[in-house]
């Protein structure tokens, strides 16, 4: 479905970029997945991924990723996600979700936009239920997602009349590492049983690239379904 085309995932140790990656991966992409954990990255290479050490934080390193080459797919999933009441949240949680979940993307998008123009190519936000509501104490986090939903919309008037498509993802509550944490910080079981499978939203994702020219996904929210 996807042979020929060249994908890049951030996030791509775990969750929902792990299952995008693989996923690409299998349906014939060239993928390069991207994350800190070199552990986990070694292990891409199984599932036909080339890993990328890399820090989103850093400009230097996210400029450098202009030398891989020629890129079809463009996915945003890395994310991080900390709790707490605008009035006692540390500041620096602020800070941390905005560089991870809003600064990052948009440097990078901007480092190979020029690639994905010409290939005409597919830039996919992995947002957040919390990128549409957000909630008592989840202030920090949704302000950042928030903000993602701003880039893509309006990324996506500016690049859709030169070919590039522009997809947000709003998943629910999706058994991921991240949701563990976040249930932790509720001070509630983790019962991933009970979420949205990972590999759901990678399938939603790889679908949505892969269909023709003629069509354009614009926004998926995606919910727990009913079992």
């Amino acid at each position: 479905m996807l042979d020929g085309k060249v994908a890049l995932v951030t996030g791509a140790t775990s969750g929902i970029g792990r299952e995008v990656a693989v996923q690409l991966a299998r349906a014939g992409a060239t993928v390069h997945g991207l994350g800190r954990n070199t552990t986990r990255l070694a292990g891409l290479e199984t599932d036909g991924v080339t890993p990328h050490a890399i820090d989103l934080t850093k400009t230097a390193q996210v400029e450098a990723l202009d030398a891989i080459g020629a890129l079809d797919i463009l996915v945003h999933s890395a994310g991080v996600c900390t709790l707490g009441p605008i009035a006692e949240a540390p500041i620096e949680d602020l800070e941390t979700n905005f560089a991870i979940n809003l600064r990052a993307p948009v440097l990078l998008t901007r480092v190979l936009l020029p690639k994905i123009t010409a290939a005409r190519g597919d830039i996919v936000f992995v947002n957040s239920g919390a990128g549409l509501n957000a909630n008592p104490g989840w202030g920090h986090y949704a302000a950042s997602k928030f903000g993602l939903k701003a880039i893509a919309d309006s990324l996506r008037h500016e690049v859709k009349p030169k070919g590039v498509r522009v997809l947000t993802v709003y998943p629910g509550r999706t058994a991921t590492p991240m949701q563990e944490a976040v249930r932790q910080m509720e001070g509630a079981p983790y019962e991933p049983e009970k979420y949205i499978d990972p590999a759901d939203v990678a399938s939603a994702i790889v679908h949505a690239v892969g269909l023709p020219r003629t069509a354009d996904v614009i926004d998926l929210n995606i919910r727990t379904g009913p079992g």
